[in-house]
């Protein structure tokens, strides 16, 4: 080939007056905005970073709230840049195929749990850090972790029950361990140890007077997102 062939053609000059013609160029991937599916995933790959030691708590914490806050796929990318998991993906699916169907994005919750003169649950499909208050005075409390989303891989619940009641349940496939003190009142921690070693484990402790407080598993309910705990990270 030529030089003369890898002359690049002169550009018509434009007429005196004439108008730009405007821009129909699509937006930038990393200017693209995300959805809460886009946020969760990234959510999900620095969980496991923390898990593996690569990120430390202080680290953990602050990519998690970024990324839950961020609005555009250029804000996700740097988040996951240092990490060796699998990178964020602009890539389009092939047309046919069928898209995955995202899950809703887990619920940020306060830790504590309080019921007075009254009832208050925590159930579906929220975010559980690494403790848990559940108060109730001539109340009831539900805590269902079966859908939760653990963020750590201990779970510590401090319940205290007067006149009223604390019921906790727990996937089958966690490590439930622990006991309270009943006074004039039942603590039932119906303690299991998970077949998987890196599974969370959930501890129940506290005290219910004139009242009463149950842990126990929820059988057929296995919990399937969690921080996998990695020999040596203790």
């Amino acid at each position: 080939m030529t030089k003369s062939e890898l002359k690049p053609e002169p550009r018509p000059e434009a007429k005196p007056g004439a108008k730009p013609q405007p821009s129909h160029a699509p937006a930038a991937q990393a200017e693209m905005r995300v959805s809460d599916a886009d946020r969760e995933k990234i959510a999900e790959l620095l969980r496991d970073a923390y898990a593996e030691g690569r990120l430390d708590a202080d680290e953990h914490a602050e990519r998690i709230e970024a990324a839950y806050a961020a609005k555009t796929f250029g804000d996700l990318a740097p988040l996951t840049r240092d990490l060796p998991a699998r990178p964020l993906s602009f890539e389009k699916q092939p047309l046919g195929a069928a898209a995955p169907t995202p899950q809703p994005p887990a619920r940020q919750e306060s830790p504590a749990v309080v019921a007075i003169f009254g009832g208050a649950s925590r159930k579906g499909r929220w975010r559980v850090g690494s403790h848990l208050k559940a108060f109730a005075a001539f109340g009831g409390v539900e805590i269902d972790l079966s859908d939760a989303v653990f963020e750590s891989p201990e779970v510590e619940i401090v319940v205290m029950a007067m006149f009223g009641g604390v019921e906790v349940r727990v996937p089958e496939n966690v490590s439930l361990q622990g006991g309270g003190v009943g006074l004039f009142g039942g603590f039932d921690v119906r303690e299991q140890t998970a077949a998987d070693p890196y599974a969370p484990v959930v501890r129940v402790k506290g005290l219910a007077m004139f009242g009463g407080c149950t842990a126990k598993p929820r059988r057929g309910k296995k919990l399937k997102e969690w921080v996998r705990r990695q020999l040596g990270t203790e």
